[in-house]
């Protein structure tokens, strides 16, 4: 009986400490990295976010771009990472589709990390230099056809929602329009502002600004339905590409094994920013959709990510050279 009630202690103990556990997240400033430098939509996102959890959870979130090889460095800096909580990945859709592209990652995006939910997902606006004699996509198109291989799209890394864009368009409007990858949104905005590239395809909170400041020109929206704050600008499907929509998403991942209570703890976080009056209208004022999905949800949704971007990939023979 001794025995059976030291036991039964013990288990108590144990349940309390897991408890205490999960109450006490964090206990310390949290780093939260993104794997692209400042400048662009991945880096606006996490800076959003991870101020609503600072207020919500006590303790700082602190944002730390990692940028390089495509978000290798800064993914594989989390994938490496204990599994505590306080070492975190805010990435795009890019993270579903670099595998595809990139040899020899040092991680795999399914086995070394930890869903916990999807942040949301932003339509992708096309801009120009004003420079390019074209007003909107059609034009473009039809310039690049008069002389391949003369205009240039820049794209923010390889396996990126704009990469996967440029190339789907190019492919699908028979146009030679040749790709420069970056490493990050900001470097490709601001060669195209220098006219160092024709176009960029990127997510709306960092294209548009520019565009607003008439540094740039907007040719068209990938989403089904025409933006809001630019309402005389074409949807692509509607400059000669019927069907054409993309957008791109991002998520928030910790090391694999991560705890069932701190995954929790994190994910209604996110879920209590999205419906906050002051995320959503920040949201809300960038095109920016938020998701808030269960883990295991936003599990299956990468996996179905990964295998569209792999058809995607082989119908329009990307390659990185």
């Amino acid at each position: 009986m001794k025995a059976f009630i030291r036991y039964f202690a013990g288990m108590l103990a144990c349940a309390a400490a897991v408890a205490a556990s999960a109450q006490a997240y964090p206990q310390r400033p949290v780093r939260v990295i993104v794997p692209y430098p400042p400048g662009g939509t991945v880096d606006a996102v996490a800076r959003v976010f991870a101020d609503s959890l600072s207020q919500q959870l006590g303790q700082t979130f602190v944002v730390e771009n990692r940028a390089g090889a495509s978000g290798s460095i800064g993914s594989e800096a989390v994938a490496r990472a204990p599994a505590d909580g306080y070492t975190l990945l805010v990435n795009a859709s890019t993270f579903a589709a670099s595998p595809l592209l990139l040899k020899a990652l040092p991680y795999d995006i399914h086995k070394d990390f930890t869903p916990i939910t999807n942040l949301g997902e932003v339509p992708l606006l096309i801009t120009a230099n004003p420079g390019v004699p074209a007003k909107d996509l059609r034009e473009f198109i039809a310039l690049a056809r008069q002389a391949p291989g003369k205009y240039f799209f820049g794209a923010s890394a390889a396996g990126s929602a704009s990469h996967l864009a440029e190339a789907a368009i190019s492919y699908e409007a028979k146009a030679d329009i040749p790709i420069v990858l970056y490493k990050g949104t900001g470097p490709a905005l601001t060669d195209l502002m220098g006219g160092h590239i024709s176009a960029v395809i990127d997510a709306v909170p960092s294209s548009l600004p520019p565009v607003k400041a008439g540094r740039t020109k907007a040719l068209a929206v990938t989403s089904a339905q025409r933006l809001l704050s630019l309402p005389e600008v074409p949807t692509v499907a509607e400059s000669g590409l019927p069907g054409f929509e993309m957008v791109s998403w991002y998520g928030l991942w910790g090391p694999a094994g991560l705890p069932a209570d701190i995954v929790r703890t994190l994910h209604a976080a996110v879920v209590t920013a999205i419906e906050s009056p002051r995320v959503k209208q920040t949201l809300n004022e960038q095109a920016f959709v938020g998701k808030g999905s269960a883990p295991e949800a936003f599990a299956a949704y990468v996996r179905a990510e990964n295998a569209r971007y792999a058809k995607l990939i082989k119908n329009a023979d990307i390659r990185i050279d």
